[in-house]
């Protein structure tokens, strides 16, 4: 999960920053603070943690202009406390208010509980993820191209649907080995790369042996 951090006081930044890598969150955190919504877009985070007192505009204007293209769950962060401000983030569209000063392990707990909310609701109202021609099924964990359809075991599962969400981004063998020990699965590099070549050859018998590319010294990506 990636979270993009909205907050210009440097200190507290860099709090949130390195708190979040800790517990294995991607993260953006913006600098400029007249281009959050080309950074938002570019990045695609799944959740923002948006300060309310910012440069060139307030956090409340940014929710607005975030709302207006996505419902992704944003977290306001401020050292406001007065009901009015709760009130008025919550009617901007935010999902939650922690006020400074916050400890880490409070605001992460809220991140979690607010990402398991959002992304439990959301997969249990999807029953398949496509790209490009290419349909994973979540309900019966195969892959399907037109009426081909392509069985896959639960590792090969949870690979898949990892570089399916993430589409157009790069996903390191760190990430997926991570993924597949949250999952309880046993996986080493070694098992890693023979589930990848596994998940290729299956493609490759659906015609689309080239929709997982490596990116060298990096990891895996679908385009």
């Amino acid at each position: 999960m990636k979270i993009m951090i909205v907050e210009d006081d440097a200190t507290i930044r860099d709090m949130i920053w390195e708190s979040l890598n800790k517990w294995g969150f991607e993260t953006a955190a913006i600098v400029d603070f007249q281009d959050v919504m080309g950074r938002f877009a570019r990045e695609e985070p799944h959740l923002v943690l948006l300060d309310i007192n910012l440069p060139v505009f307030d956090g409340f204007y940014w929710c607005s202009e975030i709302r207006a293209v996505s419902k992704v769950p944003i977290l306001f962060i401020s050292s406001r406390n007065t009901p009015m401000d709760m009130i008025m983030s919550m009617n901007m569209g935010g999902d939650d208010f922690i006020q400074k000063p916050f400890r880490a392990d409070v605001l992460i707990a809220k991140i979690n509980a607010l990402l398991r909310r959002t992304y439990t609701y959301m997969d249990a109202q999807t029953s398949a993820i496509e790209h490009d021609g290419i349909l994973l099924n979540l309900k019966d964990g195969a892959l399907y191209l037109g009426e081909r359809k392509a069985e896959l075991t639960k590792t090969e599962f949870v690979i898949m649907s990892l570089l399916m969400r993430q589409k157009g981004s790069i996903v390191t063998r760190t990430k997926l080995m991570r993924s597949l020990w949250e999952d309880e699965s046993f996986v080493d590099d070694n098992t890693l790369t023979v589930n990848i070549v596994r998940l290729r050859k299956k493609l490759a018998e659906l015609g689309r042996e080239d929709f997982i590319s490596t990116r060298k010294g990096q990891g895996y990506m679908i385009e």
